[in-house]
């Protein structure tokens, strides 16, 4: 059985309003627009100061939330925070009783495309930025690119203010040898093409990469001693490479937790991926030696690991189908194929082994950080659709706290660490005085029940507050077209 990859998977078959929200806000007026542009309209708060009073706090830091706080917003800044902070004259005053802030998301394994079926993948280049940021996403890293220079001009106008959307770390294309249908990518040659690959992507403004599936050992080490010598970081799918081999090679960063890595395949030939990876991890007795001393491995060459359980919970039958809200971000016929891929998978002989996987990608995962690793967090919106940005994020730390972290735990995954992975922890990923001010307003207290993250009807990005559920309506049927 050959490994089901995140991209092309077997199975695939073809809020709250804001203005209800301001009203619980002392009734505060939405500001006028910052720019002249046609996401003005999304804007719910712009004012220059801006105070949440009463609120609960969960900083990102992975530490105890406060209660009955108040963060003043100034400039796009954090200016003040506490429980004895002083509202400033003028200032726009948000009352957050029943509110909970929380620093907006540092995701690291997005992207802007998606599935369109038969190996194809479409650049979202519209509809996904926006969705991110309306699903409180502030900073990501797309996880490969299949359009490039698409990536890197919208980063450059998500910087200037001509686009809204996360701030982008650009994960130049995908470096991979033969073997994948998937006509977007280059089909590396050698060592040498994967230096001369890296040194092109950097001068055009790529700012990390990728290592896909069926690359060579001298390939990624290629690969990776190029990119460091650029003050890059490398991160890689691996299949034909082994997490230890990678990790002794100098890679920064591996994908999808423990998913997709072939160190237990009995049958693994050197730089060759392997059939059946997902009966090797269902099999994977994930308290023995061997599991124990890649983990060490990893932890002792400061490799961090990448949790995706968004995409391998559309894998795993039995699981929750994706929720109404974001299947209709979709296209009429993205919908349908999602869907029915949902309902196939739940009598997919392929996808059984998934019952058995996905739980212990959890376990593996917390026993990683447990042991000092590094956990960072994105949501890969691939597979065969229902990853759906804006959405996504929100899931991934809800499937993090059913792995066993505590939500604060899980919260500084998908935010502080990141942060400091990205070298963005000064500006981003948590909420502290001097900090950009990026933060999601949750309605209800996720400390008590998770789920209170996915209605979150304010995202703020340096100090501007959008509409959620405005940026939301508007992109109904675009993702898939746009």
């Amino acid at each position: 059985m050959r490994p089901i990859s995140i991209l092309l998977s077997a199975v695939a078959l073809a809020a709250i309003s804001a203005s209800a929200f301001a009203q619980d806000m002392d009734d505060a007026a939405s500001p006028p627009p910052t720019q002249q542009s046609p996401d003005a309209k999304f804007i719910a708060y712009g004012q220059p100061v801006i105070a949440f009073t009463h609120a609960e706090i969960v900083d990102g830091t992975g530490g105890a939330p406060k209660y009955d706080q108040t963060l003043i917003i100034k400039d796009g800044r954090i200016a003040a925070l506490g429980s004895h902070v002083a509202v400033p004259d003028g200032a726009t005053v948000i009352d957050a009783h029943g509110k909970t802030l929380l620093p907006g998301f540092v995701m690291v394994h997005e992207h802007l495309f998606y599935t369109m079926g038969k190996g194809n993948y479409a650049s979202m280049l519209y509809s996904f930025p926006r969705l991110y940021l309306a699903g409180g996403t502030t900073t990501a890293r797309t996880g490969g690119s299949m359009s490039p220079y698409g990536d890197i001009n919208l980063k450059l106008a998500i910087d200037k203010g001509d686009a809204i959307g996360p701030d982008l770390d650009v994960t130049g294309p995908y470096l991979n040898g033969p073997g994948l249908p998937i006509l977007k990518m280059h089909v590396l040659t050698g060592p040498d093409d994967a230096v001369k690959t890296v040194n092109y992507w950097a001068d055009e403004g790529a700012t990390s990469f990728k290592l896909y599936t069926n690359i060579t050992r001298a390939e990624a080490k290629a690969a990776i001693v190029a990119a460091h010598a650029r003050g890059m970081k490398v991160t890689g799918h691996l299949c034909s490479v082994t997490y230890r081999e990678a990790a002794e090679a100098g890679i920064d960063n591996l994908e999808h937790g423990f998913g997709v890595m072939t160190d237990f395949n009995n049958d693994k030939k050197p730089d060759e991926c392997p059939a059946g990876s997902q009966q090797s991890l269902a099999d994977l007795d994930v308290n023995g030696a061997g599991v124990k001393s890649l983990i060490d491995l990893l932890v002792k060459k400061h490799v961090a690991l990448t949790s995706t359980l968004t995409v391998f919970e559309t894998f795993t039958p039995g699981r929750p189908e994706a929720p109404e809200l974001a299947r209709e971000m979709l296209i009429p016929e993205l919908r349908k194929a999602y869907e029915d891929g949902w309902v196939s998978a739940a009598s997919n002989e392929r996808m059984k082994p998934y019952t058995v996987i996905f739980p212990k990608l959890m376990k593996l995962e917390k026993m990683f950080a447990d042991a000092g690793g590094t956990l960072i967090s994105g949501t890969d919106p691939t597979g065969y659709g229902g990853v759906v940005p804006g959405f996504s994020g929100k899931r991934e730390v809800e499937l993090l706290v059913e792995a066993g972290f505590s939500f604060p735990q899980a919260l500084k995954i998908a935010t502080l660490n990141g942060a400091q992975y990205l070298g963005r922890a000064s500006e981003v990923g948590s909420l502290a005085v001097g900090k950009r001010a990026d933060i999601a307003v949750v309605t209800g207290d996720p400390m008590k029940m998770p789920a209170a993250i996915e209605t979150m009807p304010l995202v703020f990005k340096k100090g501007i507050g959008y509409d959620s559920a405005a940026i939301f309506e508007a992109m109904k049927g675009q993702a898939g077209l746009y």
